[in-house]
């Protein structure tokens, strides 16, 4: 893309799969630079499951399940992991690459394109993408088991939450593209959120993936009860009333939601206000009256959040 002689283009095809890009986000960012805003680029991409039904049509039983599962550590858990990188990209090259919808897609969301449509055909997802602005660099991108969420804390200002992943790589990116597609489900989560991984669904289930919250409890940027720190894509959903008091408090590790229960956008932030005004007034006995509530919830009637 760089040696391209033509310094602009109104529309890049590539039909080399993203998967055999040893730098991908420098490939996307390559594109970027060759596009006008509102430039198109269309590429394609194997995702992992399609991986999986490939090797296990390609091998007689039994040995399909071996080869599946030595290509999964070698290729989907070597690269999470400092110490067994470099050996990843030492077997692989980098090509060949299991990749996940939510990663492939999030990475483009992240080199500044937008998804217009993708489609499947025979062995590949292909997807039509639209520049709309320049790419974000990040200069640390998430990718490894425990991850740093950036969220909106007292006073409006950023902090990073630590949890354990429970989504694939780049899936941060998505939140707008999710939400566009699918909208909300019961509870306030996004619907048919394709960016939780397996593991991630046990996982949240049992609040595993929110232990490391601790050392933001520790370092003070949140308190034991309180509303739940917020991304900034899911801070703009809700009233500028809600918004502003948000920003008065520190956020909390159990949530109003555990004591009211909601299902609606607007039943949870109804809970939440209701809880921040009563914080307002008797800080000390809000708390203490919420944090039992919700024990016993959680402990009794079993409430979850999806």
């Amino acid at each position: 893309i760089d040696a391209q002689i033509q310094k602009s283009f109104d529309c890049i095809i590539n039909v080399r799969r993203v998967n055999d890009f040893r730098y991908i986000n420098k490939y996307f960012e390559s594109v970027n630079a060759k596009l006008p805003v509102g430039g198109i680029f269309v590429d394609f991409l194997e995702t992992k499951n399609m991986r999986k039904r490939r090797i296990l049509a390609k091998f007689p039983p039994g040995i399909n399940y071996l080869y599946y599962s030595a290509d999964f550590v070698v290729k989907r858990l070597f690269p999470k992991f400092a110490l067994t990188k470099k050996l990843y990209f030492v077997l692989t090259r980098g090509e060949n690459r299991v990749l996940s919808k939510a990663e492939a897609f999030g990475r483009l969301y992240s080199c500044g394109f937008e998804i217009l449509d993708e489609k499947v055909v025979e062995k590949g997802l292909y997807f039509i993408a639209v520049k709309v602005k320049e790419p974000l660099f990040p200069q640390n991108p998430s990718y490894g088991p425990m991850i740093a969420l950036e969220r909106i804390g007292k006073g409006g200002k950023p902090i990073r939450v630590y949890k354990m992943r429970t989504m694939h790589p780049f899936a941060e990116y998505l939140q707008d593209y999710i939400y566009r597609k699918a909208g909300l489900q019961e509870g306030g989560k996004f619907r048919d959120d394709f960016r939780v991984t397996t593991i991630g669904r046990i996982m949240r289930k049992f609040w595993l993936d929110e232990l490391p919250m601790l050392i933001n409890l520790v370092k003070g940027d949140l308190k034991l009860v309180g509303v739940r720190p917020l991304s900034r894509q899911y801070f703009k959903l809700y009233s500028s009333e809600l918004q502003k008091l948000r920003i008065l408090t520190r956020p909390g590790l159990i949530p109003p939601f555990y004591v009211d229960n909601p299902g609606t956008l607007e039943e949870i932030e109804a809970s939440e206000l209701k809880y921040l005004h009563a914080y307002r007034k008797h800080p000390l006995r809000t708390d203490w009256v919420y944090f039992w509530k919700a024990m016993f919830n959680i402990l009794v009637r079993k409430y979850r959040s999806n």
